[in-house]
């Protein structure tokens, strides 16, 4: 076994690999079987954060197999353009990962679930209604993305936005440069500067633009021209039919403009899931439950005997 109990693998997706780091319990054993847990990241982030350094790592020492994988087009993986957020491949992604796992002599095929993280909830949630391989689905601080892309913040415009985006696209494929926006400010000193007030960006720069949370491939970037799939898209439709998974949600008590607090409740009504938990950690935020101890212990201690009991 690799150091530390983590082997980094490459998954075949559509046209290019998937890069994935698996998570081994202590005293893992080849000839065993396990449940096993695919975490995904959020938006803009890579498996060398929350998702693989807090959750993949937790669920690994208390006995799981746990595997935290970059997206497509991000991070390690492969994928052009790079930046792109297209929410049909990151669902698809859950699929080509279990298409490995299901091949690995020492997965059981028949408990295996997703736990998703802010951007990576909302698609978790999208992909456990058709991946009916998905037997178990856990969330933590989950995001719509799309329903974010079309509502924005203060008088933001989603019409408009489209139209900027095509314009773009047009130049890209005309030959001009491609525009990639970072979704932060550069530092928690430029964002007091500017006055951002939202407790998720002000906390989201403190994550990732800080030794805190900050990693090589954790860009907080998206490329502008591919956009506009997000705006179109909804993580929770349809869930009220095809959701019937069992399902843990966890969300924090200090709600901010990513609307994870929103979502939370929103899907825990929808689902079509007759055995779901929603669990508020309290005085938590978003980003507390990233990588804060007591926000993060909390929410384990929900997940935890969850995957138990349904993997």
């Amino acid at each position: 076994m690799p150091s530390g109990n983590v082997e980094r693998v490459n998954i075949k997706a559509l046209a290019w690999d998937l890069a994935a780091d698996i998570y081994f319990p202590p005293e893992f054993d080849r000839s065993q079987t396990y449940a096993t847990v695919i975490s995904a990241h959020p938006t803009g982030s890579c498996k060398e954060q929350t998702s693989g350094n807090v959750y993949a790592t937790a669920l690994a020492e208390q006995g799981f197999v746990a595997v935290a994988f970059d997206a497509s087009f991000q991070g390690d993986s492969g994928g052009q353009p790079r930046f792109t957020e297209d929410p049909a491949f990151r669902v698809q992604d859950f699929s080509y990962v279990i298409d490995y796992l299901v091949i690995q002599p020492y997965v059981d095929e028949n408990r295996i679930g997703v736990l998703g993280i802010c951007g990576g909830g909302g698609y978790a949630i999208n992909a456990t209604m058709t991946e009916r391989r998905i037997k178990a689905l856990g969330t933590v601080t989950a995001a719509n993305v799309g329903r974010m892309m079309r509502e924005g913040f203060v008088n933001y415009d989603p019409i408009s936005a489209l139209e900027a985006i095509a314009a773009q696209r047009t130049a890209e494929a005309r030959g001009q440069d491609a525009v990639v926006n970072d979704l932060l400010p550069p530092s928690p000193q430029a964002a007091e500067e500017a006055g951002v007030s939202d407790i998720d960006v002000r906390e989201a720069t403190e994550y990732y633009k800080t030794d805190r949370g900050r990693a090589d491939n954790g860009a907080t970037s998206f490329l502008f021209s591919r956009q506009a799939a997000l705006a179109g898209w909804d993580a929770f439709d349809r869930a009220e039919v095809l959701l019937t998974q069992p399902m843990c949600v966890v969300v924090g008590d200090r709600p901010g403009g990513f609307g994870a607090y929103r979502a939370g409740f929103e899907i825990y009504g929808r689902a079509a899931s007759k055995d779901k938990e929603l669990v508020v950690v309290e005085g938590a935020s978003h980003y507390e439950l990233y990588d804060q101890p007591k926000a993060t212990g909390e929410a384990l201690e929900h997940l935890v005997p969850f995957f138990r009991k349904h993997l």
